[in-house]
């Protein structure tokens, strides 16, 4: 036995050591990594794994207990820290570029359930009608819980053209909704844009993924090609967030050069940053700086930020980037409150890991962690009746804690069970769901905004 154990923190060793390589720590950086491993709990940990081997049911191969072993110690932490092996890895790498298999949502894990953190515009499930807080409780005749968040994803993941029915539980709707999407090849194209009226721009960002900034710049440049804006709306609504540079570049589109636009800290040097509205922040490698043509006005034009319960991550630093510096008033709904950073790092056999290794902060030192950005005009969206019931940041279960503002989980959960009160004589009828173009007639909240804009009388609720 005491060779086994011997052997296991070996190997139990490696393991660590390989984390440690991945992060580049100095090797003077944080002497509590380099404490003696606590090897009491690693003895309980290589009994647990010997009495599996020698007497669990049914034969049970090393690679997959450890596997599920790493696992867990990571779901433990917190929802958004996670082992992603070498398929899992793969998608999070093909999924940046834009392109990828699936139904095209944004998901996470709460108490064994998928939960819907936003559907992706223009995909099967946004077309569908998935909406952000939604409980996915059955995958075709499966029931999710006892499932990982990777074998959920997997089940969801397939080939083109291949059917697979989700059961859905709704907060408001007494009976689960079956739905039957069709997979296919996902590809996001992360802005969109267009002239509503002459002198008024809109941009919607669905995602920040690698090419988004860069895609940005090209969409405010053929606006401008039209004309000078009076007015510009930047959408973030249901936007799941991204890659930190692709936020730290929008931001800086708008912002003077030399900007704060988010700070970061954790516990090691590498988690203690600022990032900047420079190039050196939001340019991967060598590339050509794609903001410095932009058009003067880009600078200065009058902007209104739209946000809801689905914009989360990068979409809340963006958002509040842009309202600490008062560079454009934010209007919508209170976001997700997503204010950690997920690191990707990479191990052997093609697998990672992504931890949560910092907190972030806008230029302000407000912390979003559980609490979200408030807009300056809180303005309800008459067609999303489920609003109120959405799940956010403060409803995942070992969530991190904000750190700068202690009370902020207890208000954030004070206002959610006050809007659930006051909707429940409003639950979601029968009447079939109507997906709202953005930025047109009947999209309420981009109306106000417009109004904003126009110095007209905001109305804060279409009741």
């Amino acid at each position: 036995m005491r060779s086994k154990l011997q052997q296991f923190g070996l190997v139990f060793t490696g393991m660590c050591a390989g984390v440690l390589i991945s992060l580049n720590f100095p090797a003077n950086a944080d002497k509590a990594a380099l404490a003696p491993l606590p090897m009491q709990e690693l003895r309980a940990l290589a009994d647990v794994f010997n009495a599996i081997k020698q007497g669990y049911v049914e034969p049970v191969e090393d690679k997959a207990l450890l596997t599920d072993a790493i696992s867990g110690m990571l779901t433990g932490l917190d929802p958004h820290s996670a082992y992603l092996d070498a398929d899992a890895f793969k998608d999070l790498q093909v999924g940046t570029q834009g392109e990828f298999g699936g139904l095209g949502i944004e998901v996470g894990m709460e108490d064994g359930f998928v939960k819907v953190i936003s559907p992706i515009e223009d995909t099967p499930a946004f077309r569908a009608g998935v909406k952000a807080g939604d409980l996915i409780v059955k995958l075709d005749e499966t029931p999710v819980k006892g499932m990982t968040l990777g074998d959920a994803v997997k089940q969801m993941r397939g080939k083109p053209n291949t059917k697979i029915v989700l059961t859905i539980v709704r907060k408001g709707d007494e009976k689960p909704l079956v739905v039957t999407i069709v997979r296919e090849i996902i590809k996001v194209r992360s802005v969109k844009s267009k002239l509503v009226e002459p002198g008024f721009g809109y941009v919607r960002v669905v995602q920040f993924q690698e090419a988004t900034a860069a895609s940005l710049a090209e969409h405010l440049t053929q606006l401008y090609a039209k004309g000078p804006l009076t007015g510009l709306v930047l959408d973030l609504r249901n936007d799941p967030g991204g890659l930190l540079h692709g936020a730290v570049g929008v931001s800086a589109a708008f912002l003077p050069a030399d900007t704060l636009v988010v700070s970061t800290d954790g516990r090691t040097p590498d988690a203690k940053r600022k990032y900047m509205a420079t190039p050196d922040d939001y340019l991967r490698g060598t590339r050509t700086d794609f903001l410095k043509d932009l058009p003067a006005g880009v600078k200065n034009v009058p902007m209104v930020v739209l946000v809801n319960g689905g914009s989360a991550s990068a979409s809340e630093i963006v958002a509040g980037a842009l309202q600490d510096h008062k560079r454009a008033k934010v209007l919508g709904t209170q976001t997700f409150g997503k204010g950690s950073v997920q690191t990707i790092l990479p191990l052997t056999n093609n697998t990672a890991i992504k931890l949560t290794t910092a907190r972030y902060y806008t230029p302000g030192g407000r912390s979003i962690q559980a609490k979200g950005i408030e807009p300056d005009y809180k303005v309800e969206d008459p067609q999303d009746t489920s609003a109120q019931m959405r799940i956010r940041e403060a409803d995942l279960r070992g969530h991190l804690e904000n750190d700068k503002d202690p009370e902020a989980e207890r208000k954030a959960l004070a206002v959610r069970e006050a809007a659930r009160a006051a909707t429940e004589e409003e639950k979601a009828s029968d009447t079939p769901f109507k997906r709202i173009e953005p930025a047109s007639e009947e999209d309420f909240q981009f109306q106000q905004a417009l109004n904003l804009l126009k110095g007209r009388e905001i109305v804060q609720n279409a009741k």
